[in-house]
């Protein structure tokens, strides 16, 4: 039998992709840790958004619906359309090595663009283990953005 969650994001999913006038197939993956519901088709453009305004919107309604019930299992959710969630993710990497070069190199703090809460988490992690850098978090919603400076 289907989990309760995982209908739930099959349903939310495929809705957004009728709304759209999307072709699109929903395949969504459970564990113990997350859900992950991954849209694949064509011109997903749509769906993801302006720099993942989208997609964005959509894996937090998905939260909100997902996580509304008390008894229901803590897990991650995650929304993802033809591979947008890696190529993110690597982008993110490289933006945050190449400010992470500049800060070491001029020794200054160097200000990524505004990002959501979870791809500052993961220039946080990718950056973590560096000992000769710091990095924090500056400014409010949704204007906040990450910080490289040199260690202290």
């Amino acid at each position: 039998m289907a989990d309760h969650q995982e209908e739930q994001l099959r349903e939310l999913l495929d809705h957004v992709v009728g709304g759209l006038g999307l072709e699109a197939t929903v395949q969504v993956d459970v564990d113990d840790e997350e859900i992950v519901g991954v849209l694949e088709g064509d011109d997903l453009g749509i769906f993801i958004g302006r720099h993942g305004a989208t997609i964005e919107a959509v894996q937090h309604l998905a939260q909100r619906i997902l996580l509304s019930d008390p008894s229901a299992p803590r897990r991650r959710i995650v929304v993802d359309a033809a591979g947008y969630r890696a190529r993110r993710r690597e982008a993110l990497q490289k933006q945050a090595d190449q400010a992470a070069a500049e800060a070491l190199r001029f020794d200054r703090a160097v200000a990524l663009d505004a990002m959501t809460a979870s791809e500052r988490k993961l220039v946080h992690e990718h950056l973590r283990d560096r000992d000769d850098l710091e990095t924090y978090s500056e400014g409010e919603e949704p204007d906040r953005h990450l910080v490289i400076a040199p260690a202290k």
